[in-house]
């Protein structure tokens, strides 16, 4: 079965469209960088928005979308991904819907970061590989491709050595180590420039090392 990739003349229609949109930082208009923030199971779009108090640079626009219901998909992401729609499509198109416009307000894709925590993370790195390009910047917190099997020949084209930022636990409840180290796998042979930390006895959360390395990836936009 092939993956859905979006398709800009024929939108997908799911549960996630016309979901609310969280706003912040400075205006599209005068901003240099553009933020896109995808929140986990359970949680919010606003919740995501304390994100933009650890980032240092000032001239962000950060869009934090919402999904139906508080979930992206149903069951895990390891089920098989047919399981996991129209749930996993919706999310993907809800992504394309706001990097078009940020786009559209002038800021180019290369100045644009995806960043998710948990199943927000499964969907950020899953949007990236299913539809490579320079991106700003790709961080995945405690997340990883979706699927009960992730088979490289599903995945084509080059991120052309966009910035990758994967971080989770050895011993994450919700994310085994094995499908995050699929996933660097993955973006390397999509030619990303992909950078994988494992935390000792992390559990499902994020730490001040990963902040840290994520100021960075932005002060290099």
């Amino acid at each position: 079965m092939s993956l859905f990739r979006v398709d800009p003349d024929n939108p997908f229609s799911g549960p996630h469209q016309n979901q609310p949109v969280v706003t912040g930082g400075v205006s599209m208009d005068d901003a240099n960088i553009g933020m896109i923030l995808i929140h986990g199971r359970g949680a919010s779009a606003q919740s995501m928005m304390l994100f933009a108090e650890e980032f240092t640079r000032d001239d962000i626009h950060y869009r934090a979308i919402q999904a139906s219901r508080h979930t992206w998909y149903p069951r895990s992401f390891l089920a098989p991904k047919e399981m996991n729609q129209p749930g996993i499509s919706s999310g993907l198109q809800f992504i394309h819907e706001e990097i078009t416009q940020i786009n559209n307000a002038g800021i180019p894709t290369n100045k644009i970061m995806l960043l998710g925590f948990s199943q927000g993370a499964c969907l950020t790195t899953e949007f990236a590989a299913r539809h490579p390009q320079y991106y700003g910047g790709i961080v995945g917190f405690s997340g990883g491709l979706i699927g009960e099997e992730v088979k490289s020949q599903n995945y084509s084209g080059s991120l052309k050595q966009t910035p990758v930022f994967l971080g989770c636990s050895d011993r994450d409840p919700h994310i085994p180590q094995e499908r995050v180290d699929r996933t660097e796998q993955i973006f390397s042979q999509l030619e990303a420039d992909v950078t994988k930390k494992i935390y000792k006895e992390m559990g499902h959360t994020v730490n001040e090392n990963e902040i840290k390395f994520v100021n960075g990836m932005l002060n290099n936009m």
